[in-house]
């Protein structure tokens, strides 16, 4: 443990931290209040994640779950963040892969690496995630805010299933060990919000679990749910029908909520978390026909089938907070409602650059106040109904 691997020379440090380590407790914590920016539209606007929140990424085989993870880390460059990557029983390609993109994206400067790879053994692939937390406690120790993501803990339960019965110890449900609970509760009980006599630090922990065959209801799954502050559930459907990333919103829940947000986030996400609800509603009717539908019920549909395109996100391309708190003001103000939902992209990514150049007084007041007022939202509508022209929307 603590061996570099990458070829990059030794480190230079003498200090060393306890592996193990027992949580804070209820006296040394606060509530959760300031915002991860995930870069990634869809969460840091209908699932935000806070600084000291454990939130689940849980899903199937190959829906993205790494990638919504490596795009949070992406985002923090040039930020306060530090982050920590551990990779436990991981293919040693994939994550040369990681740390290649991670390198590519500059997010290097500020991230941590552990890795216990599918070939090392069972007992290295159990300790990982505890020395990796055992990294970021000492960045907490010196009052800086870190981001870890444990990759993923599915694997790390099959490595402790594994020593455990070489050591003969009972088996329990699906051949775990009695003590499985606490082999991840342990864990993730240690990511916290310090108050400010403990130095105000945090750290926040993306445990990664991958089900088999969409099955939340496993033993693994359901431990993880119960031990975490909410979850991003990625689906294989959604994936498989373009919408990337693709968080289920009707699974997927944060409770923290919106006291992980700015102002501003706030005053948008609000009505376009019910925009969405109600979209999720109509869209099962839908299915049989819309000819017999009224108006109101098909402009519904129409601004759903907007929000829904614009949510979708590719990889290693975060958007900024103040740039999603103006795509969401116009989401909801109907700017979206008369553009064809296959130029709903084209007409967003020609926004941004729009946007820099043409609304940088309001994206400076948003990103340094992190409010949304009522001439901000004027100006937003006034710009954004000039760049409609200019694009022939």
């Amino acid at each position: 443990l603590g061996q570099p691997i990458d070829g990059k020379g030794s480190i230079a440090s003498t200090e060393t931290i306890e592996v193990e380590k027992i949580a804070p407790g209820v006296v040394e914590r606060q509530s959760v209040s300031e915002p991860v920016q995930f870069g990634v539209k869809v969460v840091d606007g209908l699932v935000p994640i806070g600084r000291g929140q454990r939130e689940l990424v849980i899903g199937d085989r190959g829906t993205g779950k790494t990638a919504v993870c490596i795009d949070a880390i992406i985002n923090q460059k040039d930020g306060d963040l530090i982050c920590i990557y551990v990779s436990i029983g991981q293919k040693a390609s994939k994550v040369a892969n990681i740390v290649n993109q991670l390198e590519t994206n500059g997010a290097m400067e500020h991230t941590i690496v552990v890795t216990a790879n599918a070939s090392e053994s069972a007992a290295l692939q159990y300790l990982a995630p505890y020395s990796g937390c055992a990294l970021g406690e000492y960045f907490m120790s010196q009052g800086k805010d870190v981001l870890i993501v444990y990759d993923d803990l599915t694997k790390h339960a099959w490595a402790y299933r594994q020593m455990s019965l070489l050591l003969r110890r009972p088996p329990g449900r699906e051949a775990y060990p009695g003590d499985v609970f606490y082999l991840h509760s342990r864990l993730l009980e240690r990511a916290a919000k310090l108050n400010k006599d403990y130095g105000g630090a945090s750290m926040t922990a993306l445990p990664v679990i991958e089900t088999q065959a969409g099955d939340v209801s496993a033993y693994i799954p359901t431990n993880v749910i119960s031990i975490t502050d909410g979850q991003l559930y990625l689906e294989p459907d959604l994936f498989n029908s373009g919408i990337r990333p693709a968080v289920n919103l009707g699974l997927s829940v944060t409770r923290v909520g919106s006291a992980a947000q700015t102002k501003a986030m706030k005053s948008v996400a609000g009505s376009l978390k019910i925009q969405m609800a109600q979209f999720r509603e109509l869209e099962t009717f839908a299915q049989f026909g819309t000819s017999d539908l009224d108006d109101a019920t098909k402009q519904q549909l129409d601004r759903g089938q907007r929000i829904l395109e614009l949510l979708k996100q590719n990889e290693a391309s975060p958007v900024t907070m103040e740039q999603q708190v103006c795509m969401f003001h116009m989401a909801n103000e109907g700017v979206l409602d008369d553009i064809p939902v296959e130029k709903v992209k084209e007409f967003e990514l020609g926004w941004y650059d729009y946007a820099e150049s043409n609304l940088s007084e309001v994206l400076n007041t948003i990103k340094s106040s992190g409010d949304l007022d009522d001439d901000s939202k004027k100006t937003i509508s006034e710009i954004s109904s000039k760049y409609k022209k200019s694009m022939g929307f």
